[in-house]
């Protein structure tokens, strides 16, 4: 019989809540910079641009394969494994002095982010029932915080002192959390049938997400009816095709698709995707109108610092509302709270069309904001995971945060196209109107609506009847043979 491994709940929760945070930070790490790299390696924006992309497409392609390694090899072990590039691709961006280094250390840090996903699957296999949902939102809603305290801290660092600093605190958490992570995370069960690794099924989702989130994150710059553009869209379809065809018929796929094409899976999928975007496009949206100047009419005209101030609050909110988001799931069950989640989104948005005069009415959006996407996100693992077999929790923790990324490109796409079809000349400068943001505000606003619309289609998963008492006469005869 397996012996079940030792756990201290506070422990196991507090570190792993922590490692979310640590890597929430890295998304965020180099906004404050964004304007200044240029200058600082000594090459184009274009190519600076890539400093962001390389970090959303190596996450992307290795969220999915960390989370099925973690359900074939173990959940602490690939945890631990995850630390290793966030820790090199650090050290890297600390040392670098050019954009190519550069480059490659931001995608070593994209690479460590199955972190999450796989945090998220380990809390199942290790936690008690009761209190698996209250860990989970805590988890999801620590992505928020990391995110949301990372910029006032990545912009204050920037500002004071040089920016290698933010590279060497990034090594330094990430030596940190390995070190928690080896104390506090017991090795999880894994599952002799769980099967074995499926390298051509890795290799084809990688570069079918390759050729789909490339155009998607730089078809503004190419140009959205490019050869390029095109070209990629285009052999993103006829690869990820042929990838659903090779999963569909190997024994032991990457993704199990007949899982995933579940109801339950598929339609927490679906709005993964949607609140993502919903969620992101609020996160591009306000803090362009916080830092842009006064003489627009529109703009606010704070500081990076203060921009990073006063949207901090946003991701506080989401994760010091975990706790009821957990009560409700565990009251009226997951679905109900991502419903709420996405309508809490839809309010937040709403109210941008009168709270966008002042700085304090944008923190109350973000704050909203945040919120619903506590909720949401806190909800959508438990959703995924009482669909699933236990021998495919992470992986298909690992899709859901898949889905989830997808949104946030197309969120930045479609954010982009609006913003700058809806511009004006001011001087030497292109900038987006007023209406413009209103417009990406109010197609945020619908898309939530369209998450929540998702979400009360999700079946509701109800307890298996009682197998009805036997009869006396049954209970009590003897067996024959």
């Amino acid at each position: 019989m397996e012996r079940k491994p030792v756990v201290n709940p506070n422990g196991l929760v507090g570190v792993l809540a922590f490692t979310g945070i640590v890597a929430a930070l890295m998304q965020t790490l180099v906004v404050p910079l964004i304007g200044d790299l240029p200058r600082l390696l000594d090459t184009t924006a274009s190519n600076a641009s890539w400093i962001i992309t390389a970090t959303l497409v190596a996450g992307a392609v290795c969220v999915p394969i960390t989370g099925r390694l973690g359900d074939l090899y173990g959940k602490r072990r690939m945890l631990l494994i995850c630390t290793v590039p966030l820790i090199a691709g650090s050290v890297t961006c600390a040392v670098a002095s050019s954009v190519l280094p550069m480059i490659a250390g931001r995608a070593l840090q994209g690479m460590g982010m199955g972190l999450i996903p796989l945090g998220i699957s380990a809390l199942r296999d290790l936690l008690p029932v009761e209190r698996l949902n209250s860990s989970i939102a805590l988890m999801s809603a620590s992505m928020g915080i990391g995110g949301a305290l990372g910029l006032p801290l990545a912009a204050a660092v920037a500002q004071h002192a040089s920016w290698r600093v933010l590279f060497w605190g990034a090594a330094a958490l990430s030596v940190a959390i390995t070190l928690l992570i080896w104390k506090f995370v017991p090795a999880t069960p894994v599952d002799p049938d769980a099967g074995t690794f499926d390298p051509v099924g890795a290799g084809g989702l990688a570069v079918g997400l390759v050729c789909l989130l490339l155009p998607v994150s730089k078809g503004a710059v190419w140009g959205w009816t490019s050869g390029t553009t095109l070209g990629l869209f285009a052999a993103a379809v006829i690869v990820l095709l042929a990838w659903i065809w090779w999963e569909l018929r190997t024994a032991d796929p990457l993704v199990d698709l007949r899982t995933t094409a579940r109801p339950q899976v598929l339609l927490t999928n679906v709005a993964g995707l949607v609140v993502g975007f919903a969620m992101y496009a609020q996160s591009l949206i306000l803090p362009q109108l916080l830092q842009l100047p006064e003489s627009t009419g529109y703009g606010l005209g704070q500081s990076m610092l203060a921009m990073g101030l006063w949207m901090a609050p946003g991701g506080l909110v989401m994760m010091g509302l975990a706790p009821v988001g957990a009560k409700l799931s565990s009251a009226r069950g997951p679905k109900t709270t991502l419903i709420v989640g996405a309508l809490i989104i839809a309010l937040g948005y709403g109210s941008s069309m009168l709270l966008m005069g002042s700085a304090f009415g944008l923190m109350i959006v973000a704050a909203i904001c945040g919120a619903g996407t506590g909720f949401a996100y806190g909800a959508m693992p438990a959703l995924i995971m009482g669909a699933v077999p236990h021998s495919e929790t992470a992986a298909a923790n690992a899709f859901n945060t898949l889905a989830r990324s997808l949104g946030t490109s197309i969120a930045a796409a479609v954010v982009g196209v609006v913003l700058a079809q809806m511009s004006v000349q001011v001087g030497n400068y292109t900038l987006p109107t007023e209406n413009g943001f209103r417009t990406g505000l109010l197609i945020g606003c619908g898309v939530a609506l369209v998450a929540a619309a998702v979400a009360a289609c999700i079946p509701s998963r109800r307890p298996a009847p009682a197998a009805p008492p036997a009869a006396a006469g049954e209970e009590l005869a003897p067996a024959r043979g």
